[in-house]
């Protein structure tokens, strides 16, 4: 007969257990006394033994799910051995008895743990609330797991090769100028932060005694969700916060298994020589970034006249400039009609006839928002999107949607502050959030970020007044050898009002918070031009840029 596998009692007071990684796979054999699963308790991390040998038949429970003591997550057994189906009902033997208890209801129910869900839970709970938050994957969303986390620890690594190819420029001298990548190493490295990071997120949410449920929810009548086709829990409020997934584009060939994901590439095993990506938004060209610090030839395929064409044109243009002159190329005003796979190698036919061949194609065409959990339930969209107001409550009084699922801002820090939101108003509050002053960052080498208007945007409104200043005239950059880029400040003229400032240099997206800051205060260009700031530090040329909106810099020619 099959032997359970139980989430152990650690200590005297503890009551749940959260599985942190499952080293073995269902089918695998195990050795008795062999490490099985890592789980963190109250206080610590802890690897659970295999009580006997076998073949791990079944996991029960999965990774980032919170489980009570004693309860069974998995079996062992023999390859042949049947065992109890859980998901949710009670077993005698091996027959399946359902359970016939109330369903449960709470005052918040979240569908979906990225940074709007988890937010929006935590805080609901704060403000004293009975939550529960379910998630079909690991805590985190993608920002944790596939996006944001795993990118910027690859893109340390891109700086750590950039600083050793100018070590010899600055007079250090290494024996040997060449590198080598060790890409088990680095992926298991960006495991390892991730795993860290949802390992806390789970943390927090225990620590506020949020009821997580592993599994996929739908929204059903009278604020049900329905969990796994199987299981229904009810709320006073549904918070949906299921974010967004990789944007297809419907050409022959894209299903190549040479086209990959931002998802898939980020745990490739090897460089590819030759590396095309297509779309050069921001997920494109901070992959671009990489790879091409890690060592492939880059090219980047883009349907617009331009690469990150949302942002300011002059810093968009001047981006695209030093990507090329690091050797990546660029083509814009292209779109792709068809690809073929020969060979282990992917060729890529654009309208116009050109072809690009490569080893791997990455698919970066933006995000779209995920509307799966919407089951039963009607709400008004707008081009796809589920349309909320500045409450972030839906067209379904009491159903709210912060985050990438109404595609306000696709960012991870905006939806944190709209899944704040929609949970101070799930709970009776009047909270609100405009989207003026969220700033933009692109984390490619040298960053790039943007809070406000553009230059564009402003002409349409204001009669506006720029203000630039160069990095080569900063001395900290000099000093680094970071003189790449500048900032640039758009003011109202009549105010001095700023309207929008926009950075391409080291260090942009901690700058572009205390623009953000200030523009919040409404604090004008006459007052940031006054602020003393450190020196030498980066942050000066924001002070400088916004002297310079008014003709007074007095570390540029007189103009």
């Amino acid at each position: 007969m099959a032997i359970e596998i139980i989430m152990p009692k650690a200590g005297m007071a503890m009551e749940t257990g959260t599985i942190i990684k499952w080293f073995k796979k269902e089918g695998e054999e195990i050795r008795e006394g062999e490490p099985l699963l890592e789980i963190l308790t109250d206080k610590v991390n802890m690897e659970v033994e295999a009580n006997d040998s076998g073949i791990l038949l079944s996991i029960l429970r999965h990774e980032g799910e919170i489980v009570p003591v004693t309860e069974v997550i998995g079996y062992i057994g023999g390859r042949e051995e049947k065992v109890p189906i859980f998901s949710g009902e009670k077993t005698q033997g091996d027959r399946i008895v359902e359970d016939k208890a109330a369903e449960e209801n709470f005052d918040v129910v979240v569908i979906g743990g990225g940074p709007a869900g988890y937010i929006a839970a935590i805080k609901a709970a704060q403000l004293g609330g009975r939550v529960a938050l379910i998630e079909k994957d690991t805590i985190g969303g993608t920002c944790l797991n596939r996006g944001c986390i795993p990118t910027k620890t690859y893109l340390k690594n891109a700086e750590m090769i950039e600083m050793i190819r100018h070590a010899k420029s600055r007079g250090i001298l290494l024996k040997d100028d060449t590198f080598r990548l060790d890409m088990e190493k680095i992926v298991g490295l960006k495991n390892e932060v991730v795993k860290t990071l949802t390992t806390g997120v789970a943390g927090l949410l225990k620590s506020y005694d949020v009821k997580v449920y592993k599994g996929t929810g739908k929204l059903e009548k009278d604020k049900r969700v329905i969990i796994n086709e199987k299981q229904r829990i009810g709320g006073k409020s549904i918070i949906l916060a299921t974010g967004s997934k990789g944007g297809k584009i419907n050409i022959p060939g894209i299903e190549s298994p040479l086209a990959l994901t931002s998802d898939e590439i980020l745990d490739l095993k090897e460089v590819p020589n030759r590396l095309v990506i297509i779309g050069g938004g921001v997920i494109g060209v901070e992959l671009a970034t990489i790879y091409a610090a890690y060592g492939s030839d880059v090219s980047i395929i883009e349907m617009a006249e331009r690469i990150v064409p949302n942002m300011d044109h002059e810093i968009s243009e001047e981006l695209g400039n030093l990507l090329m002159k690091k050797g990546m190329k660029i083509y814009t005003n292209k779109r792709l009609e068809r690809i073929d796979e020969r060979l282990s190698t992917i060729y890529l036919h654009s309208a116009d006839g050109q072809v690009l061949e490569a080893d791997k194609a990455l698919l970066s065409i933006g995000r779209v928002p995920d509307l799966d959990a919407l089951g039963e339930v009607t709400l008004q969209l707008d081009r796809g999107k589920i349309k909320v107001n500045e409450r972030m409550e839906t067209s379904e009084v009491g159903i709210y949607a912060p985050g990438d699922i109404n595609g306000r801002r696709m960012l991870a820090h905006a939806a944190f502050k709209m899944g704040e939101v929609a949970a101070i108003n799930a709970m009776g509050g009047d909270a609100s959030i405009f989207f003026h002053n969220i700033p933009s960052c692109i984390y490619t080498l040298p960053e790039v970020a943007a809070v406000g208007l553009t230059e564009y945007e402003a002409k349409q409104k204001h009669e506006i007044s720029i203000g630039k200043f160069p990095f080569g005239g900063n001395g900290r950059a000099l000093a680094s050898g970071e003189t790449a880029g500048f900032v640039k400040v758009i003011i109202d003229r009549k105010h001095g009002e700023i309207l929008g400032v926009h950075i391409l240099g080291p260090g942009a997206a901690e700058m572009i918070n205390e623009a953000a800051a200030l523009m919040e205060m409404e604090i004008t260009a006459h007052e940031i031009s006054e602020i003393v700031h450190g020196h030498p530090t980066f942050s000066e040329a924001l002070m400088e840029a916004c002297a310079d909106s008014l003709r007074k810099c007095m570390h540029l020619p007189k103009k």
